[in-house]
C-alpha cells in the first residue's frame, strides 16, 4: 500500500527518522475497540495492541493510539498483528469531554483536514448545537465545513442558511439533499487523495447516508428518523477510517447526544468574533454586559445587531470552559498530591531497609 494515500507526508518522514528502533514501522489506525486496533501498513492491515511499556507511560488518555492516528509498530506480518510503541505527531485533534460527569478526554478523530458538521434541514435542526461543534473544530485544527441535509425536507431554506451564517463566520456551507442527490458533488473537492475528513453530528443527521453516497456503497447500515421530532437512531456505533474511491479519506462517527466541551477557550474568539468585536466598544474593559451604563454588547441586542440568544450561548459556553478549567486544576492537584504522597512512601520503605 502506498501510505501517501493514506495521508502520509514530509513531516511524519521526518518524525519517524528520529526514532531510535529502525526496525519499527509506521501506520495509520483505522478502527479502535477495547484498546485494540486495526492498523494499515505498507505491507497491508494488521490487527494491534499497545506495548506494555507505552501503556505504563501514558498518563492520560491523549497519551494513547486513536482513530486517524499514525504509529510506529513492530509488525508480525505472518500472524497479521503488531505491537504498537509510539503515537506520531498529531496535526489536529478533535476532543470533548467525556459523556457524565467525569472529567476525561475522548479524543473522536486525530489528523483529520476538515470536519463535515452535518446538520439536517429538518426538526432537528439545531443552531446552539452547531455553535459548540464549530468552536471544538476550531480547537482541533481542522477546518469546520457545514453541511445541510435533507434540504427536500425543508420548506424555508433561506432562514436556515441565514441562521447558520450568523454563527458559522466566514465557514463553507453546502445543502445537500440524499434523496434529490443535489449538493454531493461538491463535496469531493474536499476528499482528494491524502485529506481526511471526520463527519460529526447528531443521530439522524444523514452521516451515514453520506458516507454511503462518497463511497459508492451502502456499507453502513441506516435506519429511519422518527417523524414526531425528526431525530434518529444511532446506526453508526463506533468511529472509523474508510478510504473512499476519490483517494480521500472519511471517518464517520457515532451520534452525540452530549458535546460537553474539553479544550475551547482559544477558540471563543474565533467561533465569537462578532461579539468581541462589539464588546471592545464597551465603555468599561472589564464590561460584564449586564447591567454596565454605556455597554455596546446590550445596545447592540437591544437595536437587533445581536441575537440575544448568541449573546446568552456565548456566556453559558464561558462559564462551561471556567467551570473544566476549574475542574482539570484540581483534578491535575489531587494527582501532583499522590505522586509525591508515592514518593514519600517509597523513600520510607527504602530507609527501613
Amino acid at each position: 500500500m502506498n501510505l501517501a494515500k493514506f495521508g502520509w507526508n514530509t513531516d511524519l518522514q521526518e518524525a519517524l527518522e528520529v526514532v531510535e528502533n529502525k526496525e519499527l514501522v509506521p501506520g495509520r489506525v483505522t478502527l479502535e475497540h477495547k484498546r485494540m486496533y486495526r492498523v494499515l501498513t505498507e505491507q497491508g492491515e494488521l490487527l494491534a495492541e499497545v506495548s506494555g511499556k507505552l501503556r505504563f507511560q501514558a498518563e492520560d488518555r491523549e497519551d494513547y493510539p486513536a482513530v486517524g492516528d499514525w504509529v510506529i509498530l513492530s509488525p508480525r506480518y505472518q500472524e497479521g498483528k503488531a505491537t504498537i510503541h509510539g503515537v506520531l505527531p498529531r496535526f489536529s485533534k478533535f476532543s470533548r469531554k467525556v459523556a457524565g460527569d467525569t472529567t476525561e478526554e475522548q479524543i473522536v478523530a486525530t489528523n483529520v483536514n476538515s470536519v463535515f458538521l452535518v446538520n439536517a434541514l429538518n426538526q432537528d435542526f439545531n443552531i446552539r448545537r452547531l455553535e459548540r461543534y464549530l468552536l471544538l473544530t476550531w480547537e482541533s485544527g481542522a477546518n469546520p465545513v457545514v453541511v445541510l441535509t435533507k434540504s427536500d425536507l425543508c420548506e424555508d431554506i433561506s432562514s436556515k442558511i441565514a441562521a447558520v451564517e450568523s454563527v458559522a463566520l466566514g465557514v463553507p456551507i453546502h445543502i445537500t439533499s440524499a434523496k434529490d442527490l443535489t449538493g454531493l458533488e461538491d463535496l469531493q473537492g474536499y476528499l482528494q487523495e491524502g485529506q481526511t475528513v471526520a463527519l460529526l453530528g447528531s443521530s439522524g443527521a444523514g452521516k451515514s447516508t453520506l458516507t454511503n453516497y462518497l463511497l459508492g456503497e451502502e456499507k453502513l447500515l441506516v435506519q429511519d428518523i422518527r417523524e414526531e421530532d425528526g431525530k434518529g437512531r444511532h446506526t453508526t456505533t463506533h468511529r472509523e477510517l474508510v478510504l473512499l474511491p476519490s483517494g480521500g479519506m472519511i471517518i464517520d462517527t457515532p451520534g452525540m447526544r452530549e458535546l460537553q466541551l474539553w479544550e475551547a477557550e482559544g477558540s471563543m474568539s474565533h467561533s465569537f468574533s462578532d461579539i468581541e468585536q462589539i464588546a471592545e466598544k464597551c465603555f468599561y474593559r472589564d464590561c460584564k454586559h449586564e447591567n454596565e451604563p454605556n455597554c455596546a454588547v446590550r445596545e447592540a441586542i437591544e437595536n437587533g445587531q445581536l441575537d440575544e440568544k448568541r449573546f446568552q450561548s456565548f456566556v453559558k459556553l464561558q462559564r462551561e470552559l471556567a467551570y473544566l478549567d476549574r475542574k482539570n486544576d484540581k483534578k491535575a492537584q489531587l494527582a501532583e498530591k499522590a505522586k509525591w504522597k508515592k514518593v514519600a512512601g517509597d523513600r520510607t520503605r527504602i530507609h527501613r531497609k
